[in-house]
């Protein structure tokens, strides 16, 4: 089975199909010019420019923007292997649009590689009026017609919303890929819960990236090659005596773990500046300054830690006509096809090519057929098949299964209660969603699923006497109360085999004190139920008294195959990836069941 979608019916035009058609019509130069661009302060961003070489439209060729803290270019050890790949964090940018006849500019942020200037923060904000310079700048250059699109992965995909932000009218596409569109939400606290590895692991690399620390970097498995040998000076530093100095002023960066668990909630502020939220940070906030003919292409996937759903927000913030929104069966940056059903661990899906189609379409104007697309694509595991849809969510069916003992039931039961305690041991392990977040290798995902530790409620369906397939958000309803003034809600949707081995499908965990429900922020369009994470908000539970909890699931689409049975299971933490919550006190939870009030799971059926 697998992600490749030739000859899929989703497209009118299949992506294998359109790049297959879109041959190459220049060569790559063996290496890119690179400059020192001085910014509004004084600052000087190191910048490594790819032209197509071959024949020049007299207007200049169309640019893509890449905007990166992980070195735009290594240098290369004397004696370093031929082939050795010196641009790992932008050579597939490289190799797919610079032969097609765009430029590709690629930016040390300031603060990191070989660049100058500090970071006070996690994308910070002097960072983020870089943006605008530099698309001036690459806009005004002889080799370039105006056009540019920004695209990346992560924190480059991020970066690509933020200089959109700044509304300049020569970028007019933008492809983020795996990128948050609310920095506290999609990324370090999903339901108001702190990943805990995730910040001090990212940090650390981080850290060695920016202080050019080799051997803590020959530990992370993206910057391990032995010829690596620290960012590449500019063309007119052959010496690295800038570099050296643009080091040195890296050492005033700021430091992630401590930055980041100043925001235990979304409208906590830096001590030193009240003003400075985790909006400060997050592209949905910046968002009204994206100009209204810019278009959008949002890109993730299932198993993309809780990332799908700011790219599913990202989507319903544009405006018809100028959004797309792709989801695969992968993890973070699509480095792996996470479908357990898979072929090969390497995606087959070719998201660069889908991406190229988009810039082809908005940046050279050709006749693409883009516009006779669906604006939404998806794909379905297990079943092993894309599917097209024109909104999301995807689907309008559902069906509800509530709560009854340990069942699953299509009908509630009558009024009963169930207890469970906490239990603190409980943990999905190392290899989960979560995992390439925190700067690990993950190939295989989830894959001992029946073999995790700790206690978990869990309720299980009748055996399905027809495939069921889903797309969109599981929404779980709770009748909760505990003995405590908090809790940590985990919950997992799981597929169970006839001999009643189990797979993960998805998991949504909430902090009970967030269960307040507000109205959508503008800037942050949601089809599930939606929490301001703000102090403001926060509602800590009353010993023994029933509150109704409301969360939604990570979104997915999966399909059940007949004989197979839904599962869900309840747990009270997850210690390899969030924090116990409330700290040394697991709770003695009651659930409701049944009656006229009953807890139920929700899943949104084709």
């Amino acid at each position: 089975m697998s992600d490749n979608p030739k000859g899929s019916d989703a497209w009118v035009i299949d992506p294998q199909t359109y790049l297959e058609g879109r041959a190459p019509s220049h060569t790559v130069s063996p290496a890119p010019r690179s400059l020192y661009l001085t910014m509004r302060d004084g600052v000087r961003l190191a910048i490594d420019i790819h032209l197509p070489q071959g024949p020049r439209p007299a207007a200049g060729f169309p640019a893509i923007l890449i905007f990166t803290p992980y070195y735009r270019r290594f240098r290369l050890a004397g004696d370093a292997p031929e082939g050795i790949e010196p641009s790992p964090n932008s050579a597939n940018y490289r190799n797919m649009f610079v032969p097609r006849g765009y430029a590709l500019v690629v930016v040390d942020v300031r603060g990191t590689g070989a660049s100058f200037g500090c970071r006070d923060s996690f994308r910070s904000p002097a960072e983020r009026a870089d943006y605008e310079e530099v698309i001036e700048w690459a806009a005004g250059q002889d080799w370039c017609d105006g056009n540019l699109g920004a695209t990346g992965i992560s924190y480059l995909g991020a970066a690509c919303d933020f200089a959109a932000a700044s509304g300049h009218p020569a970028l007019k596409a933008i492809a983020p890929i795996s990128a948050v569109w609310d920095t506290y939400t999609d990324h370090f606290y999903p339901g108001g819960i702190l990943l805990t590895d995730l910040a001090s692991g990212y940090g650390r690399v981080m850290e060695a990236l920016d202080q050019d620390d080799r051997d803590a970097l020959s530990e992370v498995y993206y910057f391990a090659e032995p010829s690596f040998q620290g960012p590449a000076p500019v063309d007119d530093d052959p010496d690295g005596i800038l570099l050296a100095q643009a080091i040195a002023e890296h050492a005033a960066n700021v430091h992630i773990p401590d930055f980041l668990r100043e925001f235990q909630f979304r409208d906590d502020s830096l001590a030193h500046d009240p003003d400075f939220t985790p909006d400060s940070f997050s592209p949905h906030a910046a968002s009204p300054g994206f100009r209204d003919d810019l278009a959008v292409m949002a890109v993730s996937g299932w198993l993309d830690g809780a990332y799908m759903n700011g790219s599913v927000s990202r989507f319903l913030s544009r405006p018809s006509g100028m959004r797309h929104l792709l989801l695969g069966p992968w993890d973070h940056g699509a480095r792996c096809n996470a479908s357990p059903f898979r072929r090969h661990a390497l995606p087959e899906f070719p998201v660069l090519g889908v991406i190229l189609r988009f810039f082809d379409e908005h940046l050279m104007g050709r006749d693409t057929g883009l516009g006779s697309e669906a604006p939404v694509h998806y794909h379905t595991m297990r079943q092993e098949s894309w599917k097209a849809a024109d909104q999301w969510p995807p689907v309008d069916g559902s069906r509800t299964l509530f709560l009854d003992g340990d069942r699953l039931a299509d009908t509630p039961g009558p009024d009963g209660t169930l207890g469970y305690k906490a239990d603190y041991a409980a943990s999905t392990g190392l290899d989960t969603r979560y995992g390439r977040l925190q700067i690990r290798n993950v190939q295989d995902y989830y894959a001992d699923w029946d073999h995790r530790p700790g206690t978990r409620l869990r309720f299980v369906s009748q055996p399905l006497d027809h495939p069921m397939a889903i797309a969109g958000h599981p929404l779980l309803h709770l009748g909760f109360s505990a003995d405590q003034t908090d809790a940590c809600i985990f919950a997992y949707l799981e597929d169970i085999a006839p001999d009643g081995t189990a797979r993960y499908v998805t998991e949504g965990q909430l902090r009970a004190l967030h269960r307040e429900i507000s109205a959508p922020s503008p800037t942050y369009p949601a089809t599930w139920p939606y929490r301001s994470f703000t102090r403001a908000d926060a509602r800590p539970l009353t010993p023994g008294q029933t509150v109704v909890i409301d969360f939604a699931l990570l979104p997915v689409s999966w399909q059940f195959p007949a004989g197979h049975q839904i599962g869900l299971a309840i747990a009270g933490a997850d210690r390899s990836n969030f924090a116990l919550w409330p700290y040394g006190r697991p709770g003695n939870w009651t659930i409701q069941t049944g009656g006229a009030a009953p807890s139920a799971i929700t899943l949104p059926v084709e």
